[in-house]
């Protein structure tokens, strides 16, 4: 009999010493479709490391790396499209980087996990901007939580903005 228990994901902190492992991440097609020129996306995320604004992080299952994700308030960053949301509110970016873990559940999984484990230090609001052609990150995000709200433009190109509020707690 298999058991059905939900996979427990682990954070950590993203470092140098995995930038070869997310240099070869961005060269997978289901990568590169979305996070663009991998040279580039590297040298953004090598950026965010020591960026007060963004929290660069490594997502394992049973210890071993399966994804990068990172959080980011956008009221730290002078001129971001997305500080007209409520103060406190964090913003995600995620990557599931072995393709063999694609449509197995992992996406929404980890994005739910970790906004509970936000939701827990006080944050009111999650949001999370996949580009409108991106189905099955639009589709993991809904079943994470996430309601769309708003079509936006960035400097990525166009972008879907989904929320998750906090649960509201009971009078």
């Amino acid at each position: 009999m298999r058991s059905e228990r939900t996979p427990q994901y682990g954070f950590r902190a993203f470092t140098r010493a995995d930038l070869p492992m997310m240099a070869r991440w961005l060269k997978e097609p289901h990568v590169a479709e979305w996070w663009g020129d991998p040279v580039g996306a590297l040298a953004e995320i090598e950026a965010a490391i020591d960026d007060i604004s963004t929290e660069p992080l490594i997502v394992e299952l049973d210890g071993a790396p399966v994804g990068y994700l990172q959080s980011y308030d956008p009221h730290l960053e002078d001129g971001h499209p997305y500080q007209d949301q409520p103060t406190g509110t964090i913003g995600l970016d995620i990557s599931i980087g072995p393709a063999e873990l694609l449509g197995k559940g992992h996406g929404s999984a980890i994005v739910a996990q970790f906004c509970e484990l936000l939701f827990e230090e006080g944050v009111p609001r999650v949001i999370i901007d996949p580009d409108p052609a991106n189905r099955r990150a639009i589709r993991a995000y809904e079943k994470a939580g996430f309601t769309a709200f708003d079509e936006r433009t960035s400097i990525y190109g166009p972008a879907l903005l989904m929320s998750r509020d906090a649960p509201q707690e009971a009078e």
